[in-house]
């Protein structure tokens, strides 16, 4: 199926309902837009756990200093 859009102010699109259905869209999902060789493919962003997210959070500051910082800077 080929369905079409197009760029309102701001750069905002409508998604079409067709693609709206396939991906089970709901108003403040959030969308993933994937670039590679073959094209841009849009999906739905998979569901994040913002408790886990957060609790996670603190676990991760042994990375976080200046040195790390320069050591990881080319990745």
């Amino acid at each position: 199926m080929l369905t079409n859009s197009q760029l309102i102010h701001h750069n905002q699109a409508i998604i079409p309902h067709p693609v709206l259905e396939a991906l089970k869209l709901r108003e403040g999902d959030a969308i993933v837009f994937e670039i590679d060789q073959a094209g841009v493919h849009l999906r739905k962003a998979p569901a994040i756990d913002k408790a886990f997210s957060e609790a996670l959070q603190g676990t991760l500051s042994e990375w976080d200093s200046a040195a790390d910082d320069e050591a990881y800077a080319d990745l």
